[in-house]
């Protein structure tokens, strides 16, 4: 599955938890020996009983992962296709980071509550002593202002003016692994194209450049937000297509709506050797 170009591998779970360790995850998400995908999402029996169903999160180095914003509309989508989740209903699924909710629009479009962004140091987490709208980190000889917030997985957001800037190659990979995000740090350079309207590029963590980073959508909006330079409803432009971002403000939880798309089903039989994959329809 993918959501505006941001790759998944689905795997039904619900009878059983995962039992996929990292290798056989990194080979799993090899585009050339495996599927191919950004993340792993699992889709399994609920852990908290005020949810439906509970889905886990890896990024293609076999590393967990706390939160997927496109990945929870997939998995919506999925369990809608499966008959387990009706349209136009609001339901809590459980994430790595906890509850989100959702309401499946219709069977290619989710939205999805993504909770209130959370801009304390210690929650992100970043080696901060207070929180800030802006800090300056260094990278090599260089400083790069960053706004951070977590969205259930930590986000370095660096406004930019050109996001075919050829700086972004190297910064991102390197703000990824700042060693003032202890955790690491999906990096997000954004550009503001109006109070409504932004286009953005996202560096993950685990997974590298992606087309589509769903938190990195909120997170970019969140940053700017608070710094007063958005309006409540934002459209965010990724490579792989568009977002919509809702959020009022302090005190309110965050809203994502876009697509969520089927691209094949198959049964993945890796070579003991190589990890050779058989797709299936």
């Amino acid at each position: 599955m993918h959501g505006i170009g941001n790759d998944f591998v689905v795997v039904d779970a619900r009878a059983a938890p995962l039992a996929l360790g990292p290798a056989q995850i990194r080979a799993l998400a090899d585009r050339h020996t495996g599927i191919g995908c950004d993340q792993l999402l699992s889709v399994e029996a609920a852990r908290d009983p005020s949810c439906a169903f509970y889905y886990g999160i890896w990024n293609a180095d076999g590393s967990p992962s706390g939160q997927c914003g496109n990945g929870v509309r997939c998995v919506a989508a999925w369990l809608h296709r499966a008959g387990a989740l009706a349209l136009d209903t609001p339901v809590r699924i459980e994430s790595p980071s906890g509850p989100v909710g959702v309401r499946v629009l219709d069977a290619h479009r989710v939205t999805v509550e993504m909770g209130e962004p959370a801009f304390e140091p210690a929650r992100i987490p970043l080696d901060a002593d207070a929180p800030a709208e802006a800090y300056p980190l260094a990278l090599g000889a260089a400083t790069v202002v960053v706004g951070a917030v977590s969205m259930g997985n930590p986000h370095a957001v660096v406004v930019v003016d050109d996001l075919a800037d050829p700086a972004l190659p190297r910064l991102g990979p390197e703000l990824t692994a700042h060693p003032r995000f202890p955790a690491g740090a999906n990096a997000g350079f954004v550009q503001l194209l109006g109070r409504d309207h932004l286009r953005l590029r996202v560096h993950e963590r685990g997974s590298g450049w992606t087309r589509a980073c769903g938190t990195g959508a909120c997170a970019a909006m969140a940053v700017l937000r608070q710094r007063g330079r958005v309006d409540a409803c934002v459209q965010v432009d990724l490579p792989g297509g568009r977002l919509q971002i809702d959020w009022p403000g302090p005190g309110h939880t965050l809203w994502m709506t876009g697509p969520a798309a089927f691209a094949f089903e198959g049964v993945w039989s890796p070579d003991p050797g190589e990890g050779q994959a058989r797709h299936g329809d």
